[in-house]
């Protein structure tokens, strides 16, 4: 029988979505509707998600995701099929929603290959409307959401490792092997804040990265501030800003492997010119990729991330992005993402600013957002609102 964490084990972890991550780190309050999606090869966590909003007054409305269904639906549907929208349906769910916890889970990692790229491209962009319903509630504050991960035996067998040690990630990860995995995630939030506090006060104007076949200048623009922790995500361990699209120029390489739309794509290469993509490759999964950047704005810059080494626990290649874009390891990583930039990094109140406004600031707007990941030596230098260089992560670190 495969290996399963333990009762105990889920308990926390479903504690830790519901009563930290959701709510900005404060957890969910009495009367609160939360959407619970999770996939049918991770149910026994969805009994204690359940019950951990059930035990804090709140109610649980369950997506439960049938597995191995995907590539059946992009085989058979049409067009016209792949681009309907169920308006009424989903603008209601947003309207219902206040918190939202997706679990991460597969079978099959490779169930899209082979499927027309621009298939699957066609799809996500026919759900763009409930993307922007879901922002802008987000940036009323109205919404608060978190991704975690339940390892399966197809994930853990996908990077030579058994399901054991898989879990032995996700716990650690987590703090899912400490008395109270809560309070120690309190701990590692303060100093996430710590270094989101020191880089705003830097006013950083540029930052420039230099690393193995990576000379690359992204430009931060006006009105922005660096992100991190918030609970979106369980584990978080990063430091990100979304910056002027039309100020990143240079090439980055990406060492780290991904699976984006149901593809394997390794060993990535971009280079960029006033902003945008203009030459991709990668040695396996580039078709995915030239489809992916074809998506309106998906060649331009969303977020740009660092984490320090010495804040993750997560030592090990997942093949799954929530953790790779954590990963400690030797040099800690840095990653990017092309599409979607997060409004909340507007130092402002994002529900005041019009579309044409956050066009003017740069702040790109896709229905992609797709992470990759670079976990390479590198050194990130900043310019300064004086023009003053100032080096502030090397060696995996930051040095601030």
């Amino acid at each position: 029988m495969p290996y399963q964490p333990s009762d105990k084990i889920l308990e926390k972890y479903a504690k830790v979505l519901i009563d930290f991550a959701l709510g900005s780190e404060n957890g969910i309050k009495p009367h609160e509707v939360v959407f619970l999606q999770v996939p049918e090869c991770a149910k026994p966590i969805l009994f204690h998600l359940r019950r951990a909003v059930l035990k804090s007054g709140g109610y649980p409305i369950i997506q439960y995701i049938p597995d191995e269904m995907m590539r059946d639906f992009f085989k058979y549907a049409s067009d016209d099929q792949l681009s309907f929208f169920p308006e009424k349906y989903l603008k209601g769910k947003v309207d219902q929603m206040d918190h939202v916890v997706g679990i991460l889970a597969e079978t099959d990692k490779h169930e899209l290959e082979g499927i027309d790229p621009k298939k699957i491209m066609l799809s996500q962009r026919a759900l763009k409307p409930y993307k922007d319903w879901r922002d802008q509630k987000e940036n009323q504050g109205k919404l608060t959401w978190t991704l975690a991960l339940y390892g399966t035996p197809a994930m853990a067998k996908e990077v030579g490792m058994s399901l054991k040690d898989y879990w032995d990630q996700i716990i650690a990860a987590c703090y899912l092997d400490t008395p109270d995995p809560i309070a120690t995630w309190q701990k590692t939030a303060r100093e996430v804040n710590r270094l989101k506090n020191e880089l705003n006060a830097l006013q950083i104007e540029s930052l420039h990265i230099e690393a193995q076949d990576t000379d690359l200048v992204v430009g931060l623009g006006k009105n922005r501030k660096w992100l991190g922790g918030g609970g979106r995500n369980i584990p978080s361990f990063e430091v990100f800003v979304s910056p002027d699209w039309r100020e990143t120029h240079g090439k980055v390489f990406f060492n780290e492997p991904l699976y984006a739309y149901g593809n394997l794509v390794k060993d990535v290469h971009l280079e960029f010119k006033k902003g945008r993509v203009v030459k991709v490759s990668a040695k396996k999964g580039e078709k995915v990729l030239q489809e992916m950047i074809k998506v309106e704005n998906a060649d331009k810059i969303g977020e740009y991330s660092l984490t320090d080494s010495r804040l993750s626990r997560i030592t090990k290649f997942m093949g799954e992005t929530l953790f790779d874009e954590n990963v400690g390891g030797k040099f800690g990583n840095t990653h990017m993402a092309l599409g979607s930039a997060y409004k909340d990094a507007y130092t402002g109140d994002p529900a005041q600013v019009t579309e044409a406004g956050w066009h003017e600031m740069g702040y790109n707007e896709s229905v992609i957002h797709t992470d990759i990941v670079q976990s390479i030596d590198r050194v990130v230098t900043a310019t300064l609102p004086s023009g003053a260089k100032k080096v502030i992560y090397k060696s995996g670190k930051f040095t601030i």
